[in-house]
Order: C-alpha cells, then structure tokens, then sequence
C-alpha cells in the first residue's frame, strides 16, 4: 500500500474525473494527533510553540522599512519584528514555519492530487462574492490575530497547550462565533 493510498481512500466509482469527494481528505482524527506531535516536536526542538501571523508583520515592517525609512524610526511595532539590526528578521523561526507550511500544503495537495487552481463555494454563490468575502473574512481573521496578539496557531494551538486563560477563551470565542454565525450562512454551501 502506498502513501496516497494510506492517507487517502478514493471512491472512483462514484466520482467523475476531476471531480473532489469528501473521501480525498485525510481522517481529520489522524491530522489532528499528527499535528498534536509536531506542536510537541516544536516545544521540544526549538524551544517554542507554533504560531504564523508574526510572519507577516516581519515581511511588512521589513518592507517599510525599505520604501520609508522614516515611518519605523520610533515606531515600536515595527521596531518589534525588525530587533536590534544584528540579525535580518527574514530568518526567524516563524518565517522557516511559514515556507515549511507552504511546501508542505504543496507537497500535500500533489500527493492526493488536488494541486489546481479553484474557487470552492456553494453553487449560490458567485466566484466574485465568495472572493470578496474570503478577502474580507481573511482581513477581519488578520486583524483580531494583532488584536488578540496571535493567531489560531499560537493562540489555540500554542496558548491552549501552554493552558494559557487567553488562549483557551481565544478558542472558545471562535468557536461560539463560527457556530452562531454558521447559521445565518449554511444554506450557501447547498
């Protein structure tokens, strides 16, 4: 037995060609006890917790800092992410985490064959709407990670493990919030 076929159960019969069926995900029991172990393995290697959302606020003050030197002279967010000037703020743990991530969805969606480009929505919506919406509930998901300072990953997963009082009402909230809100939404996805 192959990896594809460990991971993945394919129904041929029933699908068409190109077509995605539930059964192309992976057990999400089996992801989450995967990912329980690297959150672990990351404690134990490097000292530290899973997080992604710094990531970006390096890229983007490094940026500044390029196009306006000005605007991150005494600007202490900036100054955060960009340190001491001893080390170039691209090379910290959460930037390797990042490309990490991206290979590995990359690597992830060519073993089950899911690697093309696709809007997935219901068939109510349109592929602008569901576009402006992803943009939309993706900013407000950008800002609440700066507002709570962290994001899923270092809140709920990091936080959570660390059985930090934030980080559990960080998680709970999400989960009140998306399931409220699933209600007003549900008929979109049929």
């Amino acid at each position: 037995m192959s990896i594809k076929e460990w991971f993945h159960h394919h129904d041929h019969d029933n699908a068409r060609e190109g077509e995605l069926t539930p059964k192309h995900y992976t057990n999400p029991y089996l992801i989450g006890l995967l990912l329980g172990i690297v959150l672990l393995a990351t404690f134990v290697i490097m000292g530290r917790g899973m997080g992604a959302s710094g990531a970006l606020s390096s890229v983007v003050s490094v940026a500044v800092e390029k196009i306006s030197p000005a605007s991150v002279e005494g600007n202490d967010f900036y100054q955060g992410y960009l340190g001491d000037g001893e080390s170039n703020p691209l090379k910290t743990w959460l930037m390797f985490e990042i490309i990490g991530m991206i290979i590995g969805g990359f690597v992830s969606g060519a073993i089950a064959g899911r690697n093309k480009f696709m809007i997935e929505k219901g068939p109510r919506f349109t592929n602008i709407k569901r576009l402006a919406l992803a943009f939309v509930g993706g900013s407000l998901m950008g800002f609440g990670a700066k507002l709570a300072r962290g994001c899923t990953s270092g809140q709920a997963l990091t936080g959570g493990t660390m059985l930090s009082v934030g980080g559990w009402a960080f998680m709970i909230s999400l989960f009140v919030g998306a399931y409220a809100f699933a209600y007003f939404v549900r008929r979109q996805w049929t």
